[in-house]
């Protein structure tokens, strides 16, 4: 297996820190929203990864975590110690308390993660739920001279971290002008971009939701009672779950000058060793050529999706063909596209189980070499699943067709295994209003069209309107 490995910008022949064992760790939600699929990819080439070692024959321990606190605002600009604490943020917008937020957004992550077929992690541990392991660490930060404590929060001193910027190549005068332009200034930071480790429940965030007591010291405030910063959670839960070092980091490439960057500084500070051998990022999701926009409603869930009449596994096989260090750009008539391709492979299945008689043959040896070669080589999903179609197209005999491409679908997971052909019968008095209603929109009728929708629905049917046909299913 050779992985890209961002901190060498590299091609890296992979060596596990234990023989035929691979602890990976994945920068997870903050469970604040519902994810859209720009998040949702990162999750499908994460899963891929993970897919991919476990067909080579590798134990994989993964590890996602949930931000519930401390994830500010002002990460959407660069600087991740400005804004609001994004969780107390969703309590006031939907008057409800930040757990019930989290509870609420993390079901809806979970539902969505389980729809993409992705494998569950080994371990899921929520921001909430490991404080004191924060604050274990930051004090020895403070005991060993990384840290200072300041009024208003406890920071990390990057100036005493002679490789600060060595995943992103920055330099620091580099990194401070992509701290981005907050809102919020600490008087007693000793250097711009100096990062928190806990922030006190004084100034901007006087009225915190979230709050724990804390050994560290601030005149402002009792029981140096506050909050973790953002990058010193994944700290935290990644070197609880996986030990002070660990073969896989993933996440997006966002990540890697601020987020990612912090991490390794402070991880590293705190036990003198490597953190991560391997630094592994995915590339963007784009809309349109443009990027995801909730206010230009481009921002598309999954249930946006399925809304329209797609599942989450045509999403999935959009994903399977880009690699995932490349940007990708969604587009309904893409998504269409991968829609289409995905129903002809089901076709293509039922008629090998229909001539083989359902009869499972041999994997072929010779098509399972070709597959390997492709996943060990950065985990080139897009190559990968070309195989499969080679599969499909090869001479050899169906049943042993179907046990290679059941075989590949242990990383490609599409669920190959388990598709069953499903019919549905629509009367024809549905048809009927099916046509009366095409004939309404082509008219420009609204009306008409959305009256005839309605009786549909009474029927018992649900109508959906994709790219320009009519497409229908049992409500």
């Amino acid at each position: 297996m050779k992985l890209y490995n961002t901190l060498t910008k590299q091609k890296e022949e992979f060596v596990p820190i234990q023989p035929n064992k691979v602890s990976m760790y994945h920068c997870g939600p903050t469970v604040y929203w519902t994810q859209h699929i720009g998040n949702m990819r990162a999750v499908v080439m994460a899963d891929l990864i993970k897919r991919s070692f476990h067909y080579l024959n590798y134990d994989v321990t993964l590890v996602r975590n949930y931000t519930d606190v401390g994830h500010l605002t002002g990460d959407n600009e660069g600087d991740a110690d400005t804004g609001e604490d994004r969780m107390a943020k969703a309590a006031q917008r939907e008057s409800v308390d930040p757990m019930t937020i989290a509870k609420k957004y993390t079901d809806i992550y979970e539902s969505d993660r389980e729809s993409l077929n992705t494998l569950k992690p080994e371990h899921c541990p929520a921001a909430t739920n490991h404080i004191q392991e924060m604050v274990d660490m930051v004090q020895i930060l403070i005991d060993k001279g990384f840290a200072y404590s300041t009024d208003l929060a406890i920071y990390f001193d990057v100036t005493k971290k002679s490789d600060y910027t060595k995943l992103s190549g920055q330099d620091i005068a580099e990194q401070i002008s992509d701290a981005g332009h907050g809102s919020v200034s600490d008087p007693g930071k000793r250097n711009p971009q100096d990062f928190s480790l806990w922030f006190f429940k004084v100034g901007s965030h006087s009225n915190a939701l979230q709050t724990w007591e804390s050994p560290f010291t601030s005149p402002l405030v009792k029981h140096g009672e506050g909050f973790p910063g953002w990058h010193i959670e994944c700290s935290a839960m990644s070197q609880k779950y996986l030990g002070d070092s660990f073969d896989i980091h993933m996440g997006g490439i966002e990540h890697i000058p601020i987020h990612h960057t912090n991490e390794i500084a402070q991880s590293e500070s705190a036990t003198g060793k490597t953190m991560s051998t391997y630094w592994v990022h995915n590339e963007h999701l784009s809309v349109n050529g443009g990027k995801m926009s909730k206010s230009e409603g481009t921002s598309y869930t999954i249930s946006d999706l399925e809304e329209k009449g797609f599942s989450a596994l045509d999403l999935r096989y959009f994903f399977l063909q880009a690699h995932y260090r490349s940007k990708q750009n969604f587009t309904w008539e893409s998504l269409t596209a991968s829609q289409t391709a995905l129903n002809k492979i089901y076709k293509e299945i039922i008629q090998l189980r229909n001539t083989s008689e359902n009869t499972i043959g041999k994997i072929n040896a010779e098509l399972k070499e070709v597959f390997i070669e492709k996943i060990s080589d950065d985990i080139n999903l897009p190559q990968a699943l070309a195989v499969l179609h080679k599969v499909l197209k090869s001479d050899i005999c169906d049943s042993d067709k179907l046990a290679t491409i059941y075989d590949f679908d242990h990383v490609l997971g599409l669920k190959l295994s388990e598709y069953t052909e499903t019919k549905i019968n629509i009367p024809d008095e549905i048809i009927k209003l099916l046509k009366f209603r095409a004939e309404a929109r082509n008219n420009k009728d609204w009306e008409t069209s959305d009256q005839i929708r309605d009786e549909i629905i009474g029927l018992g049917y649900q109508v959906l309107d994709v790219d320009g046909e009519q497409k229908i299913k049992p409500m």
